[in-house]
């Protein structure tokens, strides 16, 4: 038999008040007017009893029911972007709010269906995340609910937090220069001549304009550039050996994310060079895969758990909605060298 959920007047009869003035005082009301005492045997009755409030009954009283919807494309089932939901839920528990998690896939359609469900259990708002940065099909929601753009953007929904991609690729730039490179350097994964006006997402290009920015600011040019749409560790691999032939003198890569760099680490060690030694590598994202290269890439790190807390805040606040960057944190390992000769 289901024990009997304890209530505000259970409380208050244990700790002999009024059930209003348990409320306010459970409630944190600064002008109770009532004594310490008063608050000292509210709070034990509580304690004693195992007292909860109703969430529910107190949704019905505020219109907030302290629950976000987090809708996902694969945030969740991924360990590369699982910072996003790990900041989301701290951020949200410290606020004393609960997350309510629908992974769709990407599917469209798993889409529209997760935002029914979330609305049907009428979340204060929502948060949609995406593990890739990208422009975001949004579907209509009800006026007055409030959405939050992670790691993505949406033309209607002007609330989004992103990575600052323009001072990350300035600084990928800036690392190899401070080596002492000057020339030699190949970019991995894009290519302005090959892609012509071809658009990726905003935040690949702040952080292709970051990284032509910094060159052009330092007078530097690229020896090569390697167009690859699919940043995948083969692709890093197979472009990365046509580099080698092509341009002998290649002495530094900036790959576009870590994991094309796990591919450019195979073909360097297979042509028989060293890394830095002979070839210094720079990266972006801090991806998993990173700890298990020799020696460490050095890579410029997505913020995910610091851009989920920072959603949660925007999603629960006053402020209107607006983009906001994250900072890119430099993790600096030992891939990066002076050019050969130095």
């Amino acid at each position: 038999m289901s024990r009997r959920r304890v209530t505000l007047a259970d409380v208050a009869r244990r700790a002999g008040l009024s059930t209003t003035a348990a409320s306010m005082i459970l409630n944190g009301r600064p002008d109770t007017r009532l004594s310490e005492d008063a608050h000292r045997r509210v709070h034990a009755a509580a304690a004693e009893l195992g007292y909860r409030p109703n969430v529910a009954a107190r949704g019905l009283r505020t219109a907030k029911t302290l629950t976000i919807g987090f809708v996902s494309d694969l945030v969740a089932t991924t360990r590369f972007a699982s910072g996003l939901i790990k900041g989301a839920l701290e951020a949200a528990e410290n606020a004393g709010h609960v997350v309510l998690v629908a992974e769709t896939g990407g599917d469209p359609k798993r889409e529209g269906e997760a935002i029914a469900a979330l609305l049907d259990r009428q979340v204060d708002g929502v948060i949609f995340a995406v593990m890739r940065a990208r422009e975001l099909f949004v579907p209509e929601l009800p006026e007055g609910t409030d959405a939050v753009m992670l790691n993505a953007t949406n033309a209607r929904h002007p609330a989004a937090v992103l990575p600052d991609e323009e001072p990350g690729g300035r600084a990928a730039v800036r690392l190899l220069v401070e080596a002492g490179h000057a020339e030699g350097i190949a970019l991995i994964g894009q290519s302005d001549e090959a892609e012509g006006d071809v658009f990726r997402s905003t935040t690949v290009a702040r952080r292709v304009a970051g990284i032509r920015g910094a060159m052009a600011d330092h007078g530097l040019e690229f020896v090569a550039e390697k167009s690859i749409w699919q940043w995948e560790p083969q692709h890093g691999y197979t472009s990365t050996m046509e580099l080698l032939r092509q341009c002998p003198d290649v002495r530094a890569l900036i790959c576009m994310n870590d994991r094309l760099a796990f591919g450019a680490y195979q073909a360097v060690t297979e042509a028989g060079l060293r890394i830095p030694d002979d070839i210094s590598i720079v990266s972006f994202d801090n991806d998993e895969v990173t700890a298990y290269l020799r020696p460490g890439l050095t890579t410029i790190a997505l913020p995910h758990e610091a851009m989920g807390r920072r959603a949660v805040d925007l999603l629960l606040g006053d402020e209107p909605g607006a983009e906001t960057l994250v900072p890119m944190p430099v993790v600096e390992r030992a891939s990066i060298g002076p050019p050969r000769g130095r």
